[in-house]
């Protein structure tokens, strides 16, 4: 089974990259990245083997984007860990007050068939009666939704929340999605990408093992911190919209530890 990987971010952009059941196929240029800098890494609380140099910074444990001032600008490490395969938040989330809307747009030059995909996406956002509700705009749109760079090594890339306000975009590869994505699986991947601009982590963020496969890897605390939220499990929970792998072609509507995560935030 082919096993797409979901990827997160934070200040920081949170990326999509591909491993299979069998073996991760990670993307990486360990050899253009200095011991110096794999010492930062760490000391933020990143795993740092595997590594990948791209422009403007590094792509660290194969989905999160540090930026050159993230690697040495001061940060205070936070965790709150109880089990290994809780929901888990960062301590950047939206200010949703008694209610608020999140307009998402979409790049006319992309292909319709993904703007059908981010109405199913926004569709099980609001089916949810959350305090934040979204909706589509044509542009101008709070989170925008962009192709990603033609060399990018990854399917999307997202952020997670500063001063209160949604990750204001998602990058998408279209070399790697293409013109005509299976509908579920592009809006589960979008609703993903739509968690982390809202403040989620990934549901495996302690043991991303059963759902990457592989051995055991543990994400990492990260500057951005990974909250239990409570209410949610503390056994694997491999139907999770925030899993950070997901098999080709599979829809992940959020199920009942979803909701309660969405609702205990939102």
């Amino acid at each position: 089974m082919k096993v797409t990987r979901l990827l997160a971010v934070a200040a920081l952009a949170t990326t999509i990259g591909f491993s299979s059941c069998q073996q991760e196929e990670e993307v990486t240029s360990q050899a253009e990245v200095s011991e110096s800098v794999l010492t930062q890494i760490s000391q933020l609380g990143f795993y740092n083997k595997g590594v990948e140099k791209v422009d403007g910074g590094y792509v660290v444990e194969g989905d999160i984007f540090l930026s050159e001032s993230d690697l040495t600008s001061a940060h205070n490490t936070m965790a709150l860990r109880v089990g290994e395969s809780e929901q888990y938040r960062t301590t950047n989330l939206v200010n949703a007050g008694t209610g608020r809307n999140i307009t998402i747009s979409i790049d006319p030059k992309l292909p319709s068939t993904y703007v059908t995909a981010l109405e199913e996406a926004i569709n099980r956002y609001n089916a949810e009666g959350l305090t934040i509700s979204m909706s589509r705009v044509s542009s101008g749109g709070n989170i925008h939704i962009v192709a990603a760079p033609k060399n990018a090594q990854y399917l999307a890339s997202a952020g997670f929340p500063t001063n209160g306000n949604p990750y204001n975009s998602i990058k998408v590869a279209t070399r790697y999605i293409g013109s005509n994505p299976n509908q579920a699986w592009f809006a589960t991947i979008l609703a993903h990408e739509i968690g982390h601009c809202i403040g989620f982590r990934h549901t495996d963020y302690m043991d991303r093992s059963y759902s990457c496969g592989g051995s055991y890897t543990n994400e990492g605390a990260s500057t951005v911190g990974a909250v239990h939220i409570p209410g949610t499990p503390t056994t694997q929970d491999p139907n999770s919209w925030m899993l950070a792998c997901i098999g080709s072609g599979q829809n992940r509507p959020f199920n009942a530890n979803d909701k309660t995560a969405l609702d205990y935030l939102y």
